[in-house]
């Protein structure tokens, strides 16, 4: 993997900006436009004579890995999923290694981002449709051998209260190490000692088994609207790969709705319902699945600190804005476990 706390990730030198035209044979590169809405991966705008490009600099996922997931796009064009297929090196590689970076090439796509209660309920239910059919088609991409067979049982470890709790005391002393340090160290500080006291008072609903509830298979891994792009009411392109993996479908159904629709602290719970209630004419995911699926998510937001181990492990400050805005919907998410968890199951 490559370094994801480069200096300055807006800036491509010319001399690497050459050797990628190079690679990838496409001419000369003019005018890399940086493209803020990443947050893991680093990715600019580029035109070539042979046409307008996406140009990605992936910094942490396994080059293999990539090269594999990379591998299945056309298949899934070909299926009617709305991908585009990465750009070969001359070498005939999906991927380049430049200048210390694994980078890889896509034909531009046209379209927005839009976020989750920007979409109307038809859009939502249209999005549910869209995932569903993305799941049914990596299946035939796995059954063509393009994808390792799915184990017949994945594991979804539950985190024990004790281990979350001593995590959050190591990055408390993170913060105090700082001494003065910034408005996030102090905010972060306070919603540690929340935090705390959260996981303590409700470690009793918690997940008790490993073994998630209802069918799993190859999944995108991070369907959410940074990674998809609408033109009028219809989605154009699923954008960004790096995590596809085998889980229960239940688990991607509840991650894109929490990061799609809990929005501002709050969940839009008609859109959840309308984009569960679109994914399940394609995948007739059980009630019982979905509310598993949304308890285990919820438990995972509670004891998972990930933003704050970049901020304060790697010093990567690229998430500090996700950690701020998924603390604000766990206190929401956690006064209305119910209610959430109804909403999924109506759809």
């Amino acid at each position: 993997m490559t370094d994801a706390t480069v200096a300055d990730r807006t800036d491509i030198p010319g001399r690497v900006l050459a050797r990628l035209a190079d690679a990838f044979g496409v001419g000369e590169v003019r005018g890399p436009r940086y493209l803020a809405d990443g947050l893991m991966n680093v990715n600019w705008k580029v035109d070539t004579p042979a046409g307008a490009f996406a140009l990605k600099r992936v910094t942490d996922v396994p080059r293999d890995r990539l090269s594999r997931n990379l591998g299945i796009l056309a298949p899934l064009a070909e299926d009617g999923i709305p991908v585009s297929a990465p750009v070969m090196t001359t070498a005939g590689s999906l991927v380049a290694e430049v200048a210390g970076g694994v980078w890889c090439l896509f034909p531009w796509a046209a379209g927005a981002h839009v976020r989750g209660i920007d979409l109307s309920l038809s859009q939502a239910a249209s999005l549910g449709t869209h995932l569903g059919r993305l799941h049914v088609s990596l299946g035939r991409v796995c059954g063509r051998g393009l994808l390792p067979v799915v184990p017949d049982a994945v594991s979804a470890d539950v985190t024990l209260p004790e281990r979350a709790v001593e995590k959050s005391h190591r990055l408390s002393e993170a913060v105090a190490a700082k001494g003065i340090g910034s408005a996030f160290d102090a905010a972060t500080s306070v919603a540690l000692d929340h935090r705390r006291a959260l996981i303590t008072k409700h470690a009793d609903l918690r997940p008790r088994h490993a073994t998630a509830e209802g069918t799993h298979g190859w999944t995108h891994g991070d369907f959410q609207y940074r990674n998809l792009l609408w033109e009028g009411e219809e989605l154009a392109a699923v954008l960004d790969w790096d995590r596809v993996g085998v889980r229960p479908y239940a688990e991607e159904v509840a991650r894109t709705a929490q990061v799609q629709f809990g929005v501002d602290g709050v969940f839009d719970l008609d859109r959840v319902s309308a984009f569960v209630g679109g994914y399940r004419t394609v995948v007739p995911l059980e009630a019982t699945a979905l509310v598993d699926g949304v308890r285990r998510l919820w438990w995972k937001r509670m004891t998972d600190f990930w933003q704050l181990e970049f901020h304060y492990d790697r010093g990567d400050f690229s998430c500090d804005e996700l950690f701020t805005a998924d603390e604000a919907l766990l206190h929401w998410w956690t006064d209305r476990l119910d209610q959430v968890e109804d909403a999924f199951a109506a759809g």
